[in-house]
């Protein structure tokens, strides 16, 4: 009996997974397929910290876009607390006169925490009645973030639009 022989092409590893991935139908390859929505938010409650060490206009309207952008989320709808922390020169959002006072008082109005960092105060030489009246004062920053970390809050640290940087 005469043996058959069938001839393969030989390729590589890396050559068969990307044709098996471009026979998959589009989307199928990166596991996301067209019925992808996003996560799903099965907890009954969600915290967040949000971080504003930048100050001017463009960091802070990031940030505060941000902040909305999350508290819209259909999936989070009644299920999230959140907590906007300034230190360093991110104290500018909460200065009288930027422009800011009705955003910042709209996101108090949804349940937002509106906090600044005392030790930033202090350091930058900032009377506190240069800052609207309506936000809070903690004693540090960093020690709101960890504690806030430490009870399971996520943290959120918007980067500064790149000509912030």
């Amino acid at each position: 009996m005469k043996k058959l022989s069938i001839a393969t092409p030989k390729i590589g590893l890396t050559a068969a997974v990307a044709l098996f991935a471009a026979c998959l139908p589009l989307g199928a390859a990166a596991g996301t397929g067209g019925d992808y929505h996003g996560a799903t938010a099965s907890r009954d409650h969600y915290n967040v910290i949000f971080h504003l060490d930048a100050g001017g206009t463009p960091a802070i309207k990031k940030t505060l876009t941000n902040i909305e952008n999350v508290l819209h989320d259909p999936r989070l709808a009644g299920k999230l607390r959140v907590e906007l922390i300034a230190n360093s020169k991110g104290f500018d959002v909460y200065v009288k006169n930027n422009g800011f006072e009705d955003k910042l008082k709209h996101l108090q109005a949804e349940g937002v925490i509106l906090a600044q960092c005392a030790n930033t105060l202090k350091e930058l030489h900032i009377d506190r009645n240069d800052l609207y009246p309506f936000i809070s004062i903690v004693p540090s920053g960093m020690g709101e973030i960890t504690i806030r970390e430490a009870q399971g809050w996520a943290y959120v640290h918007p980067s500064a639009p790149p000509e912030q940087l």
